[in-house]
Formats: C-alpha cells, structure tokens, sequence
C-alpha cells in the first residue's frame, strides 16, 4: 500500500539524488529535428521561405552572406511505466512484488512530474489496462489510487500486452517495464524487440524466498496463476537445482537486454526501497 508518507520520503529522495547523481533519469534529450530550441545545432545558408528570425545577423556583418542559425529542437520526453499486475505479482512478504514494484513505478511518475514531463502508466495480467498520459500532482495521485486498488490476478500476457502498447508510445519516449519476468525467454525477447529503439529500463522484481528458495521439507504448492497444485520435498539438492535454473533465466533476461541496449536491474524486495530504486537509476 502507497501512502502520503511515501510522497514525502520520494520528495527528500529526490533532493538527494539532485546531488549525488551526475545526471538525471532522462538525462537531457534532444531531438535531431532542427528548429527553434535553445542548443546551437549549424548554420545553413537562407533559403527563400525560411524565417527571417532565424538568420545570423552578426554571419552577415562579417560575410554579406545570409545564413541561418539552426537550433536542436528541445521536445517533452513521455515516461511509460507498464507494470506487471498478474497474480504471480500478488507473492511476498511484507511487501507482495507487486506493491514493490508500484512503489518503483510510483518513483519514476514522481521524477516525471518534477521535470514537468508527461507520464502514462498501465498495467497488464491477462489484459493490458492503459491510462492517458498527463502532467502534474493529480494524475500522480490518480496513478497512487490505481495501484492501491488493484489485487494482482490471472496469468500474464506480456507479448499481446506490449504488442498492444506499442502503438501507443510516440517517438520520443522512456519505458519502465516492471515485472517478474517468470515467463518464457522467448517471449520476453520477442516483446523487447516489439519495442525499437526507445529508451527501456527493464527491472526485474522477484521476493527473496523464491529468489533464494528458502524452505525445505514437504510442501504443497500452488501455481498462483494457473491454480495447478504440486506436493513435493524441498531437498538441499533440490534447492541447488532450482536456484541454478532462476539464476540462468535471470541471467539469460539480462543477457538479452544488454545485447539490445537495454538497462536490466533485478531486485529484491527485501533491498529497501530507495537503495533499489537509487540503483536503478544509476543504471548499473
């Protein structure tokens, strides 16, 4: 659960992060499109038609010749958190993943907010859910009282989910795409790809017990998602066995998304908070 109390923790996070981070989560980013920003791009010579305001008059003075002084054009990056809400995401204490993984998504509409940037958020399991994207305090609320709300359910549907949000990314935008990731690799790639050339912070979030699988003895257990029942004796070789194969599956996420220029972070939620998300947004 988000509270006000976490608003104000994020309010003196970020006060922090102005000063220990060389740059910020966007960095700053321009376009290659010329035109009136504040960042000098060229001179070009004055054609028939072009603005008579963009013409460097003090070029003139020493040339006689008409150039215009052409500009990188600064433009509002748009900051997509698309957030895991199936019921896998429902597992952990004291902090289920999904809440974990809210209170990061609920970080980064913070710094969007601040910067004045516009922010939209969704979330998926078997469908994909999507709010419009806005400015300001409201709609960060508005995302708070959303996320609050929902009880993570049904399977996840990642590939038809992100398949369907490609069409609404523009063409400068920053994706936050938080999950477990406990889905096929191939599918995983496959959605990634889906996505071209944005800006895409992949995080990874898993609970410690099934990180670290620590329990043993007989156990009956229960597929979250597709309610499949198992019994079964949790052996030290067992353990050993399973952790291999997360540790591989994770590893092989990571792999992928480096190969694709994607920041990957995998965190735990027992890490605090802002020691994870500082350490996403330090991208390594």
């Amino acid at each position: 659960m988000i509270n006000a109390n976490f608003l104000d923790e994020l309010s003196r996070f970020h006060l922090v992060i102005n000063k220990r981070v060389t740059s910020t989560f966007i960095g700053g980013r321009k376009s290659r499109a010329a035109g009136r920003g504040l960042t000098f791009k060229e001179h070009r010579i004055y054609a028939p038609g072009d603005d008579i305001r963009m013409i460097d008059w003090k070029v003139f003075a020493r040339t006689d010749d008409l150039y215009i002084k052409s500009h990188e054009e600064e433009k509002n990056l748009t900051v997509h958190i698309i957030m895991d809400s199936s019921a896998s995401m429902g597992f952990g204490k004291p902090h289920t993943k999904f809440d974990y993984g809210a209170m990061i998504g609920v970080g980064f509409g913070y710094l969007a907010m601040r910067d004045n940037e516009k922010f939209q958020y969704s979330t998926f399991d078997e469908s994909l859910n999507v709010f419009q994207p806005k400015r300001g305090l409201n709609h960060l609320v508005g995302m708070i009282d959303h996320l609050n709300s929902i009880k993570p359910k049904g399977h996840s549907n990642f590939k038809d989910s992100i398949m369907q949000y490609k069409r609404l990314i523009g063409s400068r935008s920053l994706l936050v795409l938080i999950s477990d990731f406990l889905v096929d690799s191939k599918e995983i790639l496959e959605s990634l790809y889906l996505l071209g050339d944005q800006e895409i912070k992949v995080i990874q979030v898993l609970d410690r017990v099934e990180k670290n699988l620590s329990m043993g003895g007989d156990y009956k257990l229960t597929d979250s998602e597709t309610k499949n029942k198992l019994r079964t004796f949790i052996s030290p070789r067992m353990r050993v066995k399973y952790q291999n194969q997360l540790n591989a599956h994770c590893s092989k996420i990571e792999d992928m998304c480096n190969q694709l220029g994607i920041e990957y972070q995998l965190v735990t939620t027992n890490t605090p908070i802002f020691d994870a998300f500082y350490k996403i947004l330090e991208g390594n």
